[in-house]
């Protein structure tokens, strides 16, 4: 039988735009990987809580939790309130500002305030370097603290608490009194000079300095509509998404927390989905965040290089083209969920709307005030030619079926933008395609012929998710999103309602319907689905149902404002990967789309 695991919801997170740590409400780091995001995990409690390894600093007693982000930062405070005091927990992964180079490659910093009263609190660490399989070697280094090492990485923990060797952890436990301040580092490096930092008075500065760094940098978000604070909450976790070193962001920063408990599809989430880039950068443009839509699209440009004219489905942060699946036979899973799964498979997979992706990408940097340099142009001209070469082909569709290929309707779509932004781009005169631009608009003229004959069903009154199809599938309400027909159009208008009657559970929307997804598929409505359904409720014009539904999801969210992929419908609790970057950019385009539609 497996112990008690906290809910996915319960969760917050804390980061350095290089590595990210899951922090559950009792106060425990049940997730982190280092040294970078998609790097093997040392504490990785959330997938087995007696193997994974975790870092735990709480109360003894039974106490009331709330928590918070402190203001327009991701450093997160808990308050634990016991019937004989109340104690403060700062989290924080300092953030390096460039200027002190004698700092360590990673620092989880954890600082403890005596609020009132008195309270007894209990700390155990306990690492499990490589996804649990790695013993490391401990030792009591005496006024430096503590080690943990293994291969050529080390992790040090430095305590202003006296700490004691249990087996493989470190516990110790102190009474903290009103007033009283302890902190608590815990540093990693890899194969180069471990740093030791100060605590005290030092560690405080690390901690102001870090809180600025954010403040400052949210500072830089334009959006002052009436979701300010949501919206910003998802700009912070995209930015703690993005991988400060190449401009990537992140689907997650977790690995197989399961769709549906108990279930098979348990998926590696922590590299970048070019599926995903299209509607990324229309968040960052539509926040006025331009360094962060130049390092974007930078990435995509840069990684796809690897590759290019062709696209593969996903890449790591460093642009990276294999990713080979495995599974961690000894590690039990979220609530018994198996398999656990690392790396991703899709790798492989063919799915053509990511030329659209791209390109609706470089389109949306260009409308935000951007400029493309030479080379850049002629890899979007390059990727126009393989759509005209590919898009009559079947493919495995956004939703990354792993079955045969099919003829999705949305990929059709997808490659239809593809054309169409370039020869809006050309028109524009932001690049020049010559004689390409009569191919492309003939080629786009034939991929529409296909989508009204073939990808729009009478009997159903609905665009369908195959060619040919009966069924539904919830991205085909991106339609008016992206320009394709008018959000008033009469086909848009009765495929937005044959979705929500055949898609929708309780105010929210599943991406397709039961029947065709493979058998033992089950999994919760789709977080970014019923965000793009308020989105397209805004493009209709139709702000007062617009903002029902997108306050109804809203609603989903944890204290802290975070969303994971998915929810479900009966519980309203978090499912997949946690937190989500594509349901956060969803938040916040349909949040500007209602703000824009209500000004007009």
């Amino acid at each position: 039988m497996q112990p008690w695991q906290p809910p996915i919801e319960d969760y917050g997170i804390i980061g350095d735009c290089r590595t990210a740590a899951l922090i559950s409400r009792e106060g425990s780091i049940d997730w982190l990987c280092l040294p970078g995001f998609s790097d093997p995990s040392v504490f990785g409690g959330i997938l087995d809580y007696r193997t994974g390894g975790s870092f735990l600093v709480g109360p003894r007693e039974e106490a009331a939790i709330s928590r918070r982000y402190l203001e327009r930062t991701p450093v997160l405070e808990t308050i634990f309130e016991t019937a004989d005091g109340t104690i403060r927990l700062i989290d924080l992964v300092p953030v390096l500002d460039g200027l002190n180079t004698c700092q360590p490659m990673r620092e989880m910093l954890r600082i403890v305030e005596g609020v009132s009263g008195e309270t007894d609190l209990e700390i155990r660490i306990e690492p499990r370097p490589n996804y649990g399989r790695t013993r490391p070697w401990i030792r009591n280094r005496g006024r430096l603290g503590w080690s943990y090492s293994w291969s050529n990485e080390l992790l040090t923990v430095h305590a202003d608490v006296s700490l004691e060797r249990a087996g493989d952890a470190l516990q110790g436990s102190v009474r903290v009194r009103a007033g009283e301040r302890l902190c608590l580092s815990l540093c990693y490096v890899k194969g180069d000079l471990d740093v030791l930092p100060l605590l005290g008075e030092d560690a405080d500065g690390r901690l102001a300095r870090t809180v600025s760094w954010w403040q400052g940098w949210a500072g830089r978000c334009s959006y002052d509509g009436p979701y300010k604070e949501a919206v910003l909450r998802s700009a912070l976790t995209l930015k703690l998404l993005s991988f400060s070193l190449s401009g990537a962001i992140i689907a997650a920063p977790t690995a197989s927390l399961p769709e549906a408990i108990g279930g098979a599809r348990n998926w590696d989430y922590r590299y970048c989905w070019l599926r995903d880039a299209g509607l990324t950068m229309q968040a960052f443009v539509g926040l006025e965040l331009q360094t962060e839509a130049r390092s974007f699209l930078d990435w995509l440009l840069h990684a796809t290089r690897l590759s290019w004219p062709e696209l593969q489905v996903v890449y790591d942060v460093y642009g990276r083209t294999r990713l080979p699946e495995d599974e961690l036979d000894h590690f039990a899973g979220y609530r018994g969920s198996r398999p656990v799964r690392i790396g991703n498979g899709a790798y492989s997979q063919v799915q053509l709307d990511v030329y659209g992706e791209v390109i609706f990408a470089a389109d949306a940097y260009v409308g935000g005030g951007g400029t493309l340099e030479p080379v850049e142009c002629r890899m979007l001209a390059g990727f126009g030619k393989v759509v005209c070469k590919t898009w009559r082909d079947a493919d495995h569709g956004i939703w990354e079926k792993r079955d045969k290929r099919r003829h999705y309707t949305f990929s059709k779509l997808m490659c239809w933008l593809a054309l169409d932004r370039l020869l809006r781009l050309n028109e524009k005169a932001v690049l020049s395609l010559g004689g390409l631009a009569d191919r492309f608009g003939r080629e786009r003229g034939l991929i529409a012929d296909v989508i009204e004959r073939q990808g729009f069903n009478p009997k159903i009154a609905s665009y369908t998710g195959e060619l040919d199809g009966t069924t539904v599938d919830a991205s085909l309400l991106l339609m008016p999103c992206i320009g394709y027909r008018p959000a008033d159009d009469p086909r848009v208008l009765s495929t937005y309602q044959r979705i929500s009657d055949r898609l929708g559970r309780n105010g929210l929307l599943y991406r397709y319907e039961r029947e065709s997804a493979a058998p033992g598929s089950d999994e919760g409505a789709f977080g970014i689905c019923s965000f793009w359904a308020a989105h397209h409720l805004a493009c209709r014009g139709d702000v007062e149902a617009a903002r029902r539904l997108f306050e109804h999801v809203l609603s989903f969210g944890n204290e802290l404002g975070l969303f994971g992929e998915e929810i479900d419908p009966e519980t309203g609790a978090a499912l997949g990967n946690f937190p989500q970057a594509f349901t956060h950019v969803g938040l916040i385009n349909a949040a500007i789309a209602i703000e824009k539609a209500a000004k007009s």
